[in-house]
């Protein structure tokens, strides 16, 4: 055995002794709990501001009678105002990120606006963040050893072998339900964070994920959500992403790549230089030597066409999609560095979260698209590759499928503010309009020049001012805000010796 696994396998019996001897104090709560304290909440800036921390005590799975019960952490954040609305409850995304966290980090400012609605609260989702218990799988690294040729197999079959791995040790270790660990439980958490804080109704405040979890909070609770803003529309039947749509984004990117006045001279269609590029790797895979920032040793890293893809299918649509012409310019002159740094951090990063996966197994895909997938995948330059993993390594974590009836249109009359940006590859324009369509009383803010997460709130000061119109009902001053051209990495002069 070892070093490692015995230190893993010592961990997992502490565990095992911890649970067992806290099974009694477990068995006074009960569901329905609620615990509310003062707060000194400190942002990333150590800017601080009072608060309260909120814990609720909510079945883990609300289909078994003799479920275990699970804490959902929060922050709240008191209105600024006498008369205040509906609470607002942020959502955050991934699946797998922390409410409280993003309140932490850039967005601080933004939660702080909010007030002027309501009370505002950062919510850990179950097996996030600082609720108990957070379902992570930090320990369980890829280690993909640097001497094996990269591809998507490899990459898919160390995730599977890592999520066997963290599935057992959450489910049978510690005696985790997984399976209830899904888009449908987590809304009922919210219906039941409603009903704990005594409020009517609830506003929701989503990006990414967190528009997944709205949505379907809307369907089963209709009544009780006052209005909702969804950035970056997750629908309930995108979980799994278009290779036509991701193809659409790169010649859109391409396009402004052509217009920039700097690089657009150098690189005058993008994807042609991205073709050139996969094809001579394809060919022709590039050997790498560079000194490992962990151990400063010099090792070798093979650079092939997948690795590129891997690079843009894991960074497109954000902010790193600025550094996409300098990187295959340098590419193309033969200059594979950051490339081979990419790949290196990839094969010995963590799997994440097992609540990732879990969620997003659960909500699938219909048969519809995971045709329309496999259909467009051939015709384009990423194929599939956004979906690595999925849906592969959903067989190690046997979640139930929540079904067809779940990825179906929403359809409600609460007021729904949609956010979305041009050059938002994840959540393109195109979710928001399908869905839309369920929602008579929505409205649409597009972000011309917009990219995934941040930008979709901050890019502009203009946004937080339509965020606030509509939460207080009031008539929206645009629904249309064009931003700066992207600042493109500038291109290196020639190519590394």
């Amino acid at each position: 055995m070892s070093i490692w696994e015995c230190v893993r396998s010592c961990t997992r019996l502490f565990a095992v002794l911890m649970l067992l001897a806290t099974a009694g104090a477990a068995q006074q709560r009960k569901a329905g709990d609620l615990i509310l304290k003062p707060y000194v909440f400190e942002n990333a800036k150590h800017e601080k501001t009072e608060a309260e921390f909120g814990v609720l005590v909510v079945p883990e799975n609300r289909h078994n009678p003799q479920s275990n019960l699970i804490e959902l952490a929060f922050v709240r954040f008191k209105s600024t105002e006498k008369v205040s609305g509906a609470p607002v409850v942020y959502l955050a995304g991934g699946p797998g990120g922390s409410g409280i966290s993003a309140a932490r980090g850039s967005r601080f400012a933004l939660f702080m606006a909010m007030r002027e609605v309501g009370d505002v609260i950062a919510l850990d989702q179950r097996g996030t963040g600082m609720s108990k218990p957070n379902i992570g799988c930090w320990d369980e690294l890829l280690n993909i050893p640097l001497d094996v040729a990269p591809s998507r197999e490899v990459l898919v079959q160390a995730y599977r072998e890592h999520s066997r791995s963290c599935a057992d040790y959450w489910r049978n270790w510690q005696r985790v339900d997984l399976a209830a660990y899904n888009t449908n439980e987590s809304a009922d958490d919210l219906e039941d964070l409603r009903k704990a804080l005594g409020a009517k109704q609830i506003s929701l405040w989503g990006i990414s994920y967190g528009t997944h979890l709205a949505m379907a909070t809307i369907r089963r609770h209709p009544q009780t959500i006052r209005s909702a803003i969804l950035a970056g529309t997750e629908g309930p039947d995108h979980t799994y992403k278009l290779p036509g749509s991701i193809q659409k984004h790169l010649q859109d990117l391409s396009t402004v790549v052509k217009a920039d006045p700097v690089i657009g001279k150098e690189i005058p269609d993008l994807i042609d230089l991205m073709k050139y590029v996969f094809n001579k790797l394809e060919k022709d895979p590039a050997i790498v030597e560079i000194t490992d920032p962990i151990t400063k040793q010099s090792v070798k890293v093979t650079v092939n066409k997948f690795v590129m893809q891997r690079i843009v299918a894991n960074n497109i649509g954000t902010t790193v999609t600025a550094a996409f012409p300098e990187l295959f310019y340098r590419a193309s002159k033969g200059d594979y560095e950051n490339a081979a740094y990419a790949w290196l951090n990839t094969s010995r990063e963590s799997i994440g979260s097992a609540m990732t996966f879990m969620m997003d197994c659960a909500s699938g895909q219909t048969a519809t698209r995971r045709e329309r997938i496999h259909r467009e995948a051939p015709a384009t330059l990423l194929g599939e590759l956004m979906n690595d993993p999925f849906p592969e390594v959903c067989e190690e974590w046997k979640a139930p499928d929540l079904g067809d009836e779940f990825r179906s249109l929403v359809k409600s009359s609460v007021p729904v503010l949609f956010i979305s940006g041009t050059l938002d590859a994840r959540t393109p324009v195109a979710n928001a309009e399908e869905y839309r369509v369920g929602f008579p009383n929505s409205k649409h803010l597009i972000l011309e020049g917009a990219v995934h997460s941040d930008p979709l709130f901050l890019s502009s000061p203009k946004i937080k001012d339509v965020m606030l119109e509509f939460l207080k009902g009031q008539p929206l001053s645009t629904t249309g805000i064009t931003l700066p051209r992207i600042n493109f990495t500038p291109l290196v002069p020639q190519a590394k010796k």
